[in-house]
């Protein structure tokens, strides 16, 4: 005959086991039941746009694995701030998600957010890399990074860069590259890609770090020269340009990118699902093919990886905002 205390200690093993497995088997209900009707991806621009397009397709692809609809909502307003805010308050049940730029790493560093962008949302997966494309104006002697490094120390200053704006990724490419290289160069900023590379053509400036579908057009149809990607490894759209790295400064990497994120609390289980269904979604051939006509690159990331990635983008553009003193006006 058993003690009462063993009894009791075998009542309490029970008990524990009961609860574990009642734990368990409601998150195993909750990502089976979700998702609970639509779910919205807010894309923080107007449609139409690079960003809006990618969405767009991924968003299909997500509906038919889910078996819901899933909704793109365009909130375009304050750099992408609006749209994030609106995500950030939203219920953590996976019902409402964000589709975020790399602005979302470097926007910590330029304003004061109404949000934390570490603490107010769960990273699900990192969607595409958006290479930049070192691009120069064809009378402009400079063939390669090493003529440009030599020709900026040569004549600090001098020489010129655009970027599609103050403190984006364009902009925050070339800061790197000066603080990597010990060169000064004139930051011009524009009002878009488009302005940037027109006066970039009519040789108002040197060099721009631009969007690389609409910059290679421009070298196929012999308007601009090639110097190299921003990338870690070269972009498969255009194999024999060097990455900025390989060219003459190690450890360089500027490339934007595109991913998908949630309020923060939203149950692992579900978190873990969305990535699941994301990264097959971008890794399908037929989306994969799309993705390389608009230029850019796939680059499967678990929810913990994308959110290491983002922790790691926000301290390095915290770095350079801070050593180039750039401030938004």
């Amino acid at each position: 005959m058993q003690s009462p205390r063993v009894h009791i200690a075998v009542l309490h093993i029970a008990f524990a086991a009961a609860c574990t497995a009642l734990l368990f088997g409601s998150a195993t209900v909750g990502a089976q039941s979700y998702p609970r009707g639509p779910v919205r991806l807010v894309v923080p621009y107007p449609p139409g746009g690079g960003a809006d397009t990618l969405a767009r397709l991924v968003a299909g692809k997500m509906r038919d694995r889910l078996g819901q609809q899933v909704i793109v909502d365009n909130r375009p307003g304050g750099n992408t701030i609006i749209g994030s805010e609106y995500v950030a308050k939203q219920p953590a049940d996976g019902q409402t998600l964000l589709y975020v730029p790399s602005s979302f790493a470097i926007n910590p560093s330029l304003y004061k957010l109404p949000y934390s962008t570490e603490k107010d949302f769960a990273p699900i997966a990192l969607v595409a890399q958006v290479p930049l494309l070192l691009v120069s104006n064809l009378s402009f002697p400079v063939h390669n990074v090493r003529d440009l490094i030599k020709a900026a120390k040569e004549k600090p200053g001098t020489i010129t860069f655009s970027s599609f704006g103050t403190g984006s990724p364009s902009h925050l490419a070339g800061e790197l590259f000066k603080y990597m290289t010990h060169t000064d160069m004139l930051h011009v900023p524009y009002k878009g890609s488009a302005p940037s590379l027109v006066d970039l053509v009519g040789g108002q400036v040197f060099i721009s770090f631009s969007s690389i579908e609409p910059a290679l057009a421009l070298v196929g149809a012999g308007k601009l020269r090639p110097i190299a990607v921003t990338t870690a490894r070269r972009v498969a759209g255009a194999p024999e340009i060097p990455t900025v790295a390989e060219a003459g400064v190690p450890g360089f990497e500027a490339a934007g990118w595109n991913g998908i994120v949630a309020p923060a609390g939203t149950p692992p289980e579900i978190v873990q699902r969305l990535g699941t269904i994301i990264n097959e979604a971008i890794g399908s051939p037929d989306l994969s093919s799309k993705f390389a006509a608009q230029g850019v690159e796939v680059d499967l990331k678990t929810p913990q990886q994308f959110a290491a990635m983002i922790s790691h983008e926000i301290r390095k553009w915290a770095q350079v905002v801070k050593t180039a003193n750039i401030k938004i006006q």
